[in-house]
């Protein structure tokens, strides 16, 4: 072999050398961003039970739920199960509104999912029960908002529609799209 070839597998032989040390080192650990850390609840609760009063010390409204999860740098929290007291100031009785799910917005906007139940927890008004698939809430105004099918019942009568708005406070409800009312009095 001459000179060249020597000169030439030499160099090629220090090159190799200089990145085998490369080759075998381990795989550097990430550190995990900031994104994936929002996306993991800052914590989480079983069977809990909170209660939320207004300015003037009035119970606003009570929620239990069988899990929950917070999230705090997202600013909501998600409920499963969940089982809301809303009380308005300006009638005697709370409502009870029941879900499979829930997401709680602020402390002030809930969105309701699958199997909403809303029911009137006085026996003698007009409205009695409402169900629908979503429901959003506004907590400071107590008005209710659903684009979904819904069923409004009474004593005597149901009212399907096709989604409603609705204020606790002033017990006015606003059909969006009424489907058909059934009247049977009683006798």
């Amino acid at each position: 072999m001459n000179r060249l070839g020597v000169s030439i597998s030499g160099l090629f032989s220090l090159a190799l050398l200089m990145y085998i040390p490369t080759f075998m080192e381990e795989e550097p650990s990430v550190a995990p961003s900031q994104d994936s850390y929002a996306l993991s609840p800052s914590y989480r609760a079983k069977n809990i039970t909170t209660t939320l009063y207004d300015q003037e010390g009035r119970v606003n409204h009570v929620v239990f739920a069988k899990e929950m999860e917070h999230y705090d740098q997202l600013g909501f929290v998600l409920f499963q199960e969940p089982n809301y007291t809303l009380y308005s100031h300006t009638t005697l009785a709370p409502w009870q509104v029941t879900a499979s799910e829930g997401t709680v917005y602020n402390n002030e906007l809930i969105q309701l999912e699958n199997n909403v139940i809303i029911a009137n927890q006085t026996s003698d008004d007009f409205v009695q029960t409402i169900t629908t698939a979503f429901l959003e809430i506004n907590l400071t105004s107590k008005a209710m908002t659903s684009d979904q099918p819904v069923k409004i019942m009474g004593e005597q009568f149901v009212i399907n529609s096709n989604g409603f708005n609705a204020n606790l406070h002033t017990q006015q409800y606003e059909l969006i799209d009424h489907v058909q009312t059934i009247y049977s009095p009683s006798n």
